[in-house]
């Protein structure tokens, strides 16, 4: 009976641990690749409307982005915000769906290759 118990007890205690790390985990940056740009313009203002007929407005951005060898390719991609202007970023691009996240970083955490690329 006590090998039960501690049993469901291991169990549960690793459940929630599983629950715990699952909940700080961003899905659209698994197995993505990451590519550098940084913000040069406003985006392009897209405005739109959801089922019930409330209006909101998005950001487009289409700019060149480097991997950390300093590959070159066009992206474009969409903020819920503006963009601060002149921030680097780190995108996340799948194949099949584009960018599926991005976050601001600072320059000197930009690898030397695409730092170097979007210096010019």
């Amino acid at each position: 009976m006590k090998k039960l118990i501690g049993s469901i007890a291991a169990i549960a205690v690793i459940l929630v641990g599983g629950l715990l790390v699952l909940q700080n985990v961003n899905f659209n940056r698994l197995g993505a690749e990451q590519y550098y740009t940084q913000i040069t313009g406003p985006g392009k203002i897209l405005e739109d409307k959801d089922d019930k007929g409330v209006k909101y407005v998005s950001y487009e951005y289409n700019l060149p982005a480097f991997d950390k060898d300093g590959s070159e390719t066009t992206v474009t991609f969409t903020a819920q915000k503006q963009l601060r202007e002149n921030a680097y970023l780190t995108l996340f691009l799948k194949d099949d769906k584009g960018v599926t996240s991005y976050q601001e970083v600072k320059e000197d955490e930009l690898p030397k290759k695409a730092s170097e690329k979007l210096a010019k």
